[in-house]
């Protein structure tokens, strides 16, 4: 399939149930069952679809972490992706979808945390150009979470990073 199947749309309150689904899905998938909580924060969530079905979802909004400016900065709270439905451009199609919000508002950067034994979410992210910035804090099964960071280039347009053969999990905890 391919991403013209697939559009973007902004969460609704009757989506809770089938985002929480999801959500819960796709960690396990890179958790291996392991116990995470999500807090909620000041977010835009945005739903990708294909053929009346969730397929992904996409979180972000305003960094979390203090020493993250938030006039220049956005942060990828988190991508899912059905499991099942990786490597078919829906996550490339999200982060697509996060840099043009980077665009929108103006901001020159983003940073997202990935769970350093999630390699899959940090080679998707690193073939988008996010780089690790040195930041990082404990997470789940003795893991730490790596923070990343993405600076836009004014010159070029979202989603040219190329086809990709695996999907995201990015993991934010506002």
């Amino acid at each position: 399939m391919t991403t013209s199947q697939t559009f973007l749309r902004t969460a609704h309150s009757d989506d809770v149930d089938r985002i929480t689904d999801l959500h819960t899905l796709a960690r396990t998938a890179y958790y291996q069952g392991g116990g995470v909580s999500d807090q909620s924060g000041d977010r835009t969530v945005l739903c990708a679809e294909r053929e009346g079905e969730l397929v992904g979802i996409l979180a972000m909004g305003p960094p979390c972490e203090a020493d993250v400016e938030v006039t220049t900065v956005g942060q990828l709270y988190q991508i899912h992706v059905r499991p099942g439905m990786w490597g078919q451009g829906i996550g490339s199609y999200l982060h697509a979808a996060f840099v043009q919000f980077l665009r929108d508002t103006s901001l020159a950067a983003g940073v997202l945390e990935a769970w350093e034994r999630n390699s899959r979410a940090q080679a998707f992210y690193a073939r988008h150009g996010w780089k690790p910035d040195g930041h990082h804090r404990p997470g789940p099964g003795n893991a730490n979470y790596v923070r990343m960071r993405l600076s836009l280039d004014p010159e070029v347009q979202p989603g040219r990073g190329g086809q990709l053969a695996s999907e995201p999990g990015a993991r934010g905890r506002c």
